[in-house]
């Protein structure tokens, strides 16, 4: 954002104080935009999300406790974080006008405090998915239970003692990636393992406005839940008694 420096984290929180009334300085998050047109061989580490990089962030804390706003000199990002297992999951339809809300907010304090709008490079769907250890899985002998991904089939091998899956899909006409790892966790709530699925979609919009943002998440939203489908197995979604 062109402009962008330290006291503007200041005058926004002002607007917003009421809704988000706890803040934290966190350090930058880098740059990971697309490319298309070269072999990519490595597979880079890696929710609603637009950026391109920066220097600066700040987390804001919303009221509820559960909403996490963050905004980087190059990044604007609605996260919603889930604090307790009686915290409501909320859709993506539930979600979506929650980002339209705050955007809209942040671009009208861009234009009080006399800075452009910012030039959108690349918008960011992601979805964090906890399975853990007990629901369809004991073991990592037993991962293919989870996901089709893993065959779990070996003549000499032992069971793995760990296992991280890493994958990255590419959408017609570059639009886009979706990225997915699967990896081990322990979960901070109660410290129990997990296995944790996170399937991340990055991409350019075909316009920098709301409608060309929002166009795009509801593409990167797609590659998520039919990715999703894809990755997971029968068994687990008859557990979670997934219908589609």
């Amino acid at each position: 954002m062109l402009g962008w420096g330290v006291p503007h984290f200041g005058l926004f929180w002002k607007e917003i104080q009421k809704q988000y009334p706890k803040f934290q300085v966190q350090p930058p998050l880098g740059s990971q935009i697309e490319r298309f047109g070269s072999p990519v061989l490595g597979l880079p580490p890696f929710t609603l999300e637009i950026g391109d990089g920066g220097r600066s962030r700040c987390w804001f804390f919303h009221e509820n406790d559960v909403q996490l706003l963050q905004v980087q000199d190059s990044r604007f990002i609605l996260n919603w974080r889930k604090q307790t297992e009686e915290t409501e999951y909320p859709h993506y339809s539930q979600f979506r006008p929650r980002f339209c809300q705050e955007w809209s907010r942040f671009v009208a304090f861009l234009r009080q405090v006399g800075l452009p709008q910012p030039a959108i490079v690349q918008c960011e769907v992601t979805y964090v998915n906890i399975i853990p250890r007990g629901t369809g899985w004991n073991g990592f002998q037993e991962l293919q239970a989870v996901t089709p991904a893993w065959s779990g089939s070996h003549d000499w091998l032992p069971p793995p003692e760990s296992v991280a899956l890493n994958a990255r899909y590419l959408m017609p006409g570059e639009l886009g990636r979706l990225h997915v790892t699967l990896q081990p966790a322990i979960r901070n709530t109660d410290a129990s393992e997990v296995l944790q699925l996170t399937l991340t979609a990055r991409g350019r919009p075909s316009s920098g406005d709301l409608e060309g943002m929002l166009k795009w998440f509801d593409l990167g939203h797609e590659w998520i839940v039919r990715g999703f489908t894809d990755l997971t197995s029968q068994k687990m979604h008859k557990h979670w008694q997934r219908t589609s």
